[in-house]
């Protein structure tokens, strides 16, 4: 049995070796490794993919949150509510431009959200919600867009995690995660669903106008070159990346339903063990899994990582400390806020390896493993 990683990206390297490697050369040959044509060409076939009139390639998943909020014309003091559960990415971005997170519950099956709490946080100072598609699932989009509209909100997708994933409103319609609020934001960090190899990110839009400040605002504020409109910053997709990207991106819907088909075999594997639930998946969202992650029950989280570990089984908690606990955010006072669901999640959430490349042995051996421990637990 091969090493078990909770992402194995040379195994999967291994798979489209051959194109990755021409398609690296073949820009290092062309020496256009800025704004070159991979990146224009990437630029399209994500926006094909993704149904969406603009698709703007910047540095990584977190320049494209700030790059987001930039161009709504948010000024300082100005609240954005969004979830705790989640990676400080989110919210770091908020407090750099002077804005004030608003941090609310989540769902306690999807991880996602809630949006009665979004309603409830809704003050005249909020101009802005993000929600979080977190481990792979969509957040609760019609109802969010609804409330949105009612209160004249931007609403920003962090859709780092949900690449590719299909959200499913009343009547039917279909939309992918990140191209329903004004803009969507989403990372090409390596391990992500739709990794590059290195750092990457892109945020995308159905409006012109906001595209256009966007596209400015990545590239220092400017509308043509040496003419500076507005303050911005430098953040783009080297060429290299988006070479990558471009493989990865046709097989993107393949390696999703590859996770999907992991999540299977766990789902089923646990279905009769009463301490653990496995992840909710909405009727709404096709959810990719980008993580699968299980909520524990009566037995020791730390307990099980160590067990697991010691079998070489990697685990990792996503997040052992929400936002609003963070010291970084400690001037807000937001340490002080009630939120027992993600409190309580944050006490019992462990995630199990999970990628494209994962064989049955392995996912036998893991299942295994953690139903031992169980049963040993309760002797």
């Amino acid at each position: 049995m091969r090493k078990i990683q909770m992402v194995d990206l040379i195994s999967q390297y291994e798979q489209i070796k051959p194109e990755i490697d021409i398609a690296i050369l073949s820009v290092v040959e062309k020496a256009q490794f800025i704004n070159g044509p991979e990146v224009s060409a990437f630029q399209t076939e994500l926006e094909n993919y993704l149904n969406i009139k603009h698709v703007i390639p910047c540095a990584n998943g977190t320049d494209a949150l700030q790059i987001a909020l930039m161009a709504l014309g948010l000024k300082p003091g100005d609240e954005v509510i969004t979830p705790s559960f989640t990676y400080i990415a989110t919210t770091e971005v908020m407090a750099l431009l002077g804005l004030k997170p608003v941090f609310v519950e989540v769902d306690k099956n999807t991880f996602c959200i809630d949006p009665e709490s979004i309603r409830s946080a809704i003050t005249p100072k909020t101009k802005a919600i993000v929600p979080v598609h977190l481990y792979g699932q969509s957040a609760a989009m019609e109802s969010i867009m609804k409330i949105a509209n009612e209160f004249d909100l931007f609403v920003v997708e962090d859709n780092a995690q949900a690449i590719g994933c299909d959200y499913t409103f009343a009547d039917g319609t279909k939309k992918k995660t990140g191209t329903i609020g004004n803009i969507g934001c989403t990372s090409f960090f390596p391990s992500k669903n739709l990794g590059c190899y290195g750092d990457g990110g892109a945020m995308c839009t159905n409006d012109d106008e906001l595209a256009e400040k966007i596209r400015m605002i990545a590239n220092h504020g400017q509308s043509k070159r040496y003419y500076h409109d507005v303050v911005g910053c430098n953040s783009r997709l080297d060429s290299i990346q988006a070479a990558i990207l471009r493989i990865k991106l046709s097989r993107l819907d393949a390696y999703n339903n590859a996770r999907q088909n992991v999540a299977a075999y766990y789902n089923e594997a646990f279905e009769n063990v009463q301490e653990i639930t496995t992840p909710f998946k909405a009727s709404n969202s096709n959810h990719v899994y980008h993580q699968y992650t299980l909520k524990l029950d009566g037995i020791q989280r730390d307990d099980l990582q160590n067990y697991l570990a010691e079998k070489d089984i990697p685990s990792m908690i996503y997040y052992p400390v929400p936002a609003h606990r963070q010291k970084m955010f400690s001037a807000f006072g937001s340490n002080a806020l009630n939120l027992p669901i993600t409190d309580w999640l944050t006490e019992r959430v462990i995630s199990l390896p999970i990628h494209t490349e994962m064989e049955e042995e392995q996912l036998r051996f893991i299942a295994d493993e953690v139903k031992t421990f169980i049963q040993q637990t309760k002797k």
